[in-house]
């Protein structure tokens, strides 16, 4: 076996493992990134693009149906379902072309092939091995299913949804997170009669419960039906469908299951345990600098306990390589990642939420502002707010939105929490009308003590 070395050597292609390789290049270190499958990953090809265009499609069905409102006479003849396809997949196709053509002008070796870890810095391909001052490991996720519960026919995960030759009439998704409630939202707009199976007590229960309320509150006025709080117990499929049962008993029939219970680090097989790497159940450790406990070895993005967002492996790509070229990046602070769920309505936050603001300052105060005070929303004909928690001190420390098209706003609301600016000093700031962006304005002068349109 002949050796191949380089300052990096980088394991996966996805949004932590490209940034990561295209940033040292930049920074004048020679990299090897090593992929089994396509460049860009779960996020590009089973992921955050192909989803967002399947929820624009969504959208698309929703005003064709609703033109009345409009005084536009549109009516929704149907879903040409492979014409969707083939709007998603050219859109994917094309960013994977600009991605691969990024691989070409950063001049980064890419090794295709599945890469197993043999040493502390050596990773073996098709027999070949590679060996670099440093090691990124960046493997990513997989969909996962529940104990007993087997993947197939009838019983699908995102990935088999995303590629769906029909509309399913009944379809019962298990999991209210994220990946749950956004599939729920392109069934329903698509025509389909939709039940969400959640075992804690809300749908998306990561955020601020205000949120979970204004989505539960929105998803009723669809017609999308959930059962929270009620445990899954087992599924059965016949050739024509399939029947879900719950710890109360109750049974639901449907065309298809989907499992959307989360996704799990794409660890196993890769040798890593050959090089003694600390791990917990299944993720690898890291501390905040992203360094293993094997020295040379970094980790980032979905295989990092923590949010589970393309734009944080991301962020941690450029991280790892300005660490090893020495530039002394600041640390990331997790809860300064936007978070966004793209179903409709939209549901944006960042910072805490209000239970956790509580629980570690002891007390913090909110402000909520609904989004019929704002004149953009009105036009849309959506319905949500802003969540404002501030901190005893006296900074904002969280945002929550929730509103049709609420996760381009998020950007703003970023920055405030990031930057620990307080009420006052966004209060002054003069935001567009007519915008949803001006409820976020008008929020904060009322968490200032200047509410115009609202009685503080």
């Amino acid at each position: 076996m002949t050796d191949t070395s380089a300052d990096l050597v980088i394991l996966g292609g996805g949004s932590g493992g490209y940034a990561c390789a295209f940033r040292a290049a930049e920074l004048g270190l020679s990299v090897i990134l090593v992929e089994k499958d396509k460049l860009g990953g779960t996020c590009l090809h089973r992921g955050c693009i192909p989803t967002k265009a399947l929820l624009h499609a969504a959208e698309i069905a929703d005003v064709a149906r609703e033109g009345d409102k409009f005084g536009v006479k549109s009516a929704l003849e149907g879903i040409d379902i492979a014409g969707v396809n083939s709007y998603k997949d050219t859109i994917v196709a094309g960013l994977y072309k600009g991605v691969q053509g990024l691989f070409k002008a950063h001049k980064v070796t890419v090794v295709e092939g599945a890469g197993t870890v043999v040493g502390p810095n050596t990773v073996e391909v098709n027999g070949q091995r590679y060996t670099g001052k440093n090691l990124v490991l960046a493997t990513g996720s997989y969909a996962k299913s529940l104990p007993g519960l087997e993947i197939g026919g009838r019983i699908i995960t995102s990935d088999q949804a995303l590629n769906l030759d029909y509309v399913p009439e009944k379809v019962v998704v298990l999991g209210g997170g994220v990946i749950g409630v956004e599939f729920a939202s392109v069934w329903a707009s698509f025509g389909a009669e939709v039940t969400i199976v959640e075992a804690l007590p809300r749908l998306v229960p990561a955020e601020d419960e205000w949120a979970s309320k204004q989505l539960e509150r929105a998803f009723r006025k669809r017609g999308i039906k959930f059962k929270t709080g009620v445990r899954f117990t087992g599924a059965t499929q016949t050739e024509t469908g399939v029947t879900v049962s719950v710890e109360t008993g109750e049974q639901f029939e449907a065309d298809l299951l989907l499992v959307a219970v989360g996704r799990g680090p794409n660890t196993a097989g890769h040798g890593y345990e050959n090089i003694g790497l600390a791990m917990d159940r299944g993720f690898v450790l890291t501390d905040e600098r992203l360094r293993t406990n094997v020295p040379g070895v970094y980790a980032v993005g979905d295989i990092v306990p923590g949010l589970q967002l393309a734009h944080r492996g991301f962020q941690q790509g450029i991280f790892v390589a300005e660490d090893i070229a020495g530039r002394n990046p600041r640390v990331i602070d997790e809860a300064g990642i936007p978070r966004v769920t793209y179903c409709n309505p939209e549901v944006a936050s960042v910072g805490l939420t209000e239970a956790a603001a509580k629980e570690k300052y002891g007390s913090a105060e909110t402000y909520v502002l609904s989004l019929a005070a704002n004149g953009k929303s009105q036009i849309l004909k959506t319905s949500g707010g802003v969540k404002l928690v501030k901190s005893p001190e006296g900074s904002v420390v969280g945002v929550t939105l929730v509103g049709e098209r609420v996760g381009e706003l998020i950007g703003e609301a970023q920055l405030i929490y990031n930057w620990e600016a307080t009420a006052e000093d966004v209060a002054p700031l003069i935001h567009a009308h007519p915008t949803q962006n001006e409820a976020l304005g008008e929020a904060f002068l009322a968490l200032a003590g200047k509410p115009l349109h609202v009685h503080g």
